[in-house]
Formats: structure tokens, sequence, C-alpha cells
């Protein structure tokens, strides 16, 4: 990984569904997953929040809103 590359979303839970062809850990496609380290960091912050899309969308949790630390 560069310093200007995001680390992978990979949760090291690997099975991709048949019925969907997303990961179950990750919710990324097989060309999604393959492409991760050619993508720029702009890219890879766009799939990062379809992930979370899509997990909402699968799981219908949506992720949580990060708190601001108080300086």
């Amino acid at each position: 990984m560069t310093m200007d590359q995001l680390p992978s979303p990979c949760i090291s839970i690997c099975q991709i569904d048949p019925a969907s062809e997303l990961c179950t850990g990750c919710y990324r496609t097989r060309s999604e997953i393959a492409s991760w380290r050619s993508m720029t960091t702009d890219e890879q912050r766009t799939l990062i929040s379809t992930l979370h899309d899509r997990q909402t969308e699968i799981t219908g949790i949506s992720r949580r809103t990060r708190r601001r630390s108080r300086a």
C-alpha cells in the first residue's frame, strides 16, 4: 500500500455469495476486489461509500456516524 492509497475494506470473511455475486464480508464484487490496488484514492473513497450503501441495503443496518473529538 502506498501512502496515497486507503486500506482495503477486506475484513477477512472472503466468500462470494452466488446470488448477489458480492463478497459477504466486504460487499465488493470480484472485479472491485481485483482492481482495488490500481484504483486512485478518489475511486477507493467512492467505492467505500458504495460499499456502505450496499451493506445498508442488504442488512438494513446503517452505519454509525462518527463523533468528532472534542479538542
